[in-house]
């Protein structure tokens, strides 16, 4: 509750009025039974016609006044619970982005989507219909309650026997079903995830013919969640029967006493109707009230979700300033071990290697060897469990986030554009670019024929994740954003597997041509793309098991050589 407190903070006068202006209306409509009853006990009773037309009158004007009162107490319960959604939302998108790989692998992706979207919304609409009804309708419960004593205390036992019991009934249910909707969103989740697995990978899934598997899998998770919901909704659909039945309990014995009462001279017949009318609000209201707390209960489970999120900590701190360099060595890896949070055995072991300025250093192994963790731990994307990393002469510790990420430019496995153009896809390495350096860019990159070849040229649109690109066309923009800064350290993560040789060649070329000479590391499965590389490093289960250049390697390093000759067996080798 908390954050939701930090949240409305600065919504505090629509929060308090839009329950004010709630309870103004509640005020108005307790005084509607009164003037009804006014109206059977003397206008009628009387025959007074013109009193009967001014009691109306005043019903009318009661129902106005009302009227504008909800309409004013909706805009500021929207308006509220909008502002407060909005912002949580931000906050929980600020949170993740500073949260660090490790912390985006344990959560997970669909998680945080759901999070983001579905239990924000939810939160929304809970925080909504409380500010609207969850003060107006205990208004109207005791405020019928200590009316019908003012009008008959022997009629008005039925009322304050009849509360507790609905009461009861009511939070009752709540503490039954608050913990379940959690559930629920524990189970929408698994859904989500198994929806977007299938959709990012559904070209996989028809390659090996899993359909039937991935259906009777999604169907698994959807039963899952919706025998859950069915099981909640059954409990929570006990709310609104078992209020009608002591209700019209309620009203039998409102009858009963009222009619013994009116016989007995001591009740006027108007009386009883206006008991039976506060009953109906009493009714009504707690109605409404069952549907909040189902509401509020699930915007709880919600928010206790989102707040697992938001104080979820941040494992990798970046101090405020950049420590002062040590030497000249652009990386330095001592000792170097890796762990990722959950796994079994260790990602990285005991690695040790040094990358000068302008060497570029191959990497290389079988899948699951450690190419990419070992090349993750550069751009501190996470840390090394033991060992030090070394950073162009600093700690990868001591550099500031926006230094460190400065200094080192990186394209990733899976190639990923962003919609815009390809203008906006570029400038993400440099927003001052210049539109020279942009093409200098994709020159280097070997992209820039065809960047030229396309109608609008830099400014072609470039749609949801690259997808009118070809995966060679995303791949070399890829490559030419992260050109576009300039890095002191170039690190292609197989990010040219699909590219030809020939273009993978002239882009091994003009990386070496570059003016300002990075230190480029080079991981790939081809030992054609690293035969020119200064020093080539050899993989196996997390280990380095061989480090050197290319002919030392195939003399001194079996799994190297292993590689190079099926490989070369194929015909990959020979270019």
């Amino acid at each position: 509750m908390r954050d939701l407190y930090t949240h409305l903070k600065g919504h505090r006068l629509v929060s308090l009025l839009a329950p004010l202006f709630k309870m103004l209306e509640a005020l108005f409509d307790l005084f509607v039974p009164l003037v009804v009853a006014d109206i059977i006990n003397v206008g009628i009773r009387n025959h007074d016609t013109g009193y009967i037309l001014s009691r109306c009158g005043l019903l009318i004007v009661l129902a106005l006044v009302g009227l504008g009162c909800s309409v004013v107490a909706q805009y500021f319960a929207a308006r509220a619970s909008v502002c407060c959604a909005s912002s949580l939302r931000r906050a929980l998108f600020a949170h993740i982005q500073s949260l660090g790989f490790s912390e985006v692998d344990t959560i997970g992706g669909s998680t945080l989507i759901t999070r983001m979207t579905s239990d924000v919304n939810q939160v929304q609409n809970g925080l909504n219909m409380f500010l609207r009804l969850f003060l107006r309708s205990p208004f109207i419960v005791f405020g019928a309650a200590i009316l019908a004593l003012s009008l008959n205390r022997t009629v008005a036992t039925v009322f304050l026997l009849s509360i507790p019991v609905l009461f009861l009934i009511v939070f009752g249910l709540m503490a039954i079903t608050a913990p379940l909707y959690r559930k629920v969103q524990t189970r929408l989740d698994s859904v989500l995830g198994a929806t977007r697995e299938n959709l990012s990978g559904v070209r996989v899934v028809r390659a090996f013919a899993r359909e039937d598997y991935e259906t009777q899998r999604f169907a698994g998770f959807h039963d899952a969640l919706t025998r859950l919901q069915l099981f909640v909704g059954r409990i929570s659909a006990l709310m609104n029967p078992l209020t009608y039945v002591v209700v019209n309990l309620a009203f039998i014995a409102i009858l009963t006493l009222g009619a013994q009462q009116v016989q007995d001279g001591l009740l006027l017949d108007g009386d009883v109707v206006a008991l039976v009318n506060y009953m109906s609000q009493v009714l009504i209201e707690l109605v409404k009230l069952a549907n909040t707390v189902i509401l509020t209960s699930r915007a709880l489970a919600s928010l206790n979700r989102v707040s697992t999120v938001l104080h979820t900590p941040v494992s990798m701190a970046f101090p405020a300033e950049t420590a002062p360099a040590e030497t000249g060595e652009a990386v330095v890896f001592d000792h170097v071990s890796l762990h990722y949070h959950g796994a079994g055995d260790e990602s990285l072991t005991d690695i040790s290697f040094t990358a000068r300025p302008g060497q570029t250093i191959g990497v290389i192994g079988g899948t699951g060897s450690g190419k990419t963790s070992l090349v993750h731990l550069i751009p501190r994307f996470y840390d090394a469990t033991t060992g030090a990393v070394t950073i162009l002469g600093r700690p990868a510790g001591q550099w500031t986030k926006e230094e460190i990420r400065e200094k080192v430019g990186v394209v990733l496995q899976k190639a990923q554009l962003f919609s815009g153009t390809i203008r906006s896809n570029l400038l993400w390495g440099n927003e001052h670019a210049s539109d020279q350096d942009l093409w200098d860019a994709l020159e280097a990159a070997q992209a820039a024929e065809f960047v030229r070849g396309k109608p609008l040229g830099l400014d072609e649109i470039v749609e949801q994740g690259g997808r009118n690109f070809s995966g060679g066309q995303r791949q070399r923009l890829t490559i030419a954003r992260a050109l576009v800064r300039k890095p002191a350290i170039l690190i292609l993560d197989d990010s040219a597997s699909a590219l030809d040789f020939a273009t993978d060649a002239a882009l091994r070329k003009s990386l070496r041509a570059l003016p300002w000479h990075p230190t480029v590391f080079l991981v790939s499965q081809r030992t054609a793309s690293l035969r020119q590389a200064d020093q080539i490093l050899v993989l196996d289960d997390g280990h380095l098991v061989g480090m050197g250049t290319h002919e030392t390697l195939l003399d001194t390093c079996p799994i190297y050589r292993e590689i190079f000759e099926s490989q070369f067996e194929k015909g990959g080798a020979a270019g």
